[in-house]
C-alpha cells in the first residue's frame, strides 16, 4: 500500500518508465486511437479492475462504473457513456458486472443506512424487494451472492431497454449484451447466462436467467 500521495507520482513515472522500455511506442500507439470491442459498466469498488480481470491492455475497454453497478434510466452520466460507446466507438460487447462481496448490495439487503448513497442503493432495495421470495429461499449465506448476481441481470435488462440500445439494433449494429459477477475470493468471472444480442426473446432469456441463479448449486469456498 502506498504511504502518501507523492507515491503515486514516483509509482507513475516509474511505470512509464518501464512500459516504454519494454514495448517502446505504447504511447504513441495509444494516442493513435480508440477503437475498444468492448464496455464495461462495473462497481466502483477499487478491488475490481477491468482491464485487470479481463487481461485486456488500455484502449481495449470502454469503463463506466458506479456504486453496485446500476443502469438507471434518468442517469445520463450512465446513459451518455453507453451511447458514446455504441454510436461513436461502436463497441461490440457490452457486459454489466457486478462482484461478489459488493458493499453497496450488502447494505441494500440488509437494509443498512449508508449516507446519500442510500438513494442510489434505493434501486438495488427494488431488485431485493422484486425477487424477495427467491431470496429468502437461499440459504441466509448465500443471499448477499444471490443477490449481486440478480442485480447483475437487471442492470443488463436496463440496458437493453434504453433508447440507446433500441436504436442501435433497430439499425442492426451488432451488439450484445452480457451480465457477469466477478468473485474477489478466486478472480474468476461467473458468467450468468444473460447474453442479449436484440429486444426479441429479451424476456425468455431474463427469466432462463434468473431461474439459473435460483438453481444454482451453491458450495463453500476451500479453506
Amino acid at each position: 500500500m502506498t504511504s502518501s500521495i507523492e507515491d503515486l507520482f514516483v509509482h507513475n513515472r516509474a511505470w512509464a518508465a518501464r512500459m516504454e522500455r519494454e514495448r517502446p511506442g505504447f504511447f504513441t500507439g495509444l494516442l493513435a486511437q480508440q477503437q475498444p470491442r468492448y464496455m464495461w459498466i462495473g462497481c466502483s469498488d477499487s478491488r475490481v479492475p477491468a482491464n485487470q480481470i479481463t487481461g485486456l491492455e488500455p484502449g481495449e475497454v470502454f469503463v463506466h462504473r458506479n456504486v453496485a453497478n446500476v443502469v438507471v434510466h434518468t442517469d445520463l452520466n450512465c446513459l451518455s457513456t453507453i451511447q458514446y460507446a455504441i454510436d461513436q466507438l461502436h463497441v461490440a460487447h457490452l457486459m454489466v458486472v457486478g462482484h461478489y462481496g459488493c458493499g453497496g448490495v450488502r447494505a441494500a439487503l440488509e437494509g443498512t443506512r449508508v449516507g446519500l448513497a442510500d438513494n442510489w442503493i434505493r434501486h438495488v432495495q427494488d431488485v431485493r424487494d422484486r425477487h424477495r421470495g427467491l431470496i429468502a429461499s437461499i440459504a441466509p449465506d448465500w443471499r448477499h451472492d444471490v443477490l449481486c448476481e440478480l442485480n447483475a441481470i437487471e442492470q443488463v435488462a436496463h440496458v437493453a431497454q434504453t433508447t440507446v440500445m433500441l436504436d442501435a439494433w433497430g439499425r442492426g449494429q451488432k451488439v450484445t449484451l452480457h451480465g457477469w459477477c466477478y468473485g474477489l475470493k478466486d478472480g474468476l468471472i461467473n458468467d450468468l447466462q444473460m447474453t442479449v444480442d436484440s429486444t426479441a426473446g429479451l424476456d425468455a432469456i431474463y427469466q432462463a436467467a434468473i431461474a439459473g441463479v435460483a438453481a444454482a448449486v451453491r458450495t463453500p469456498a476451500p479453506a
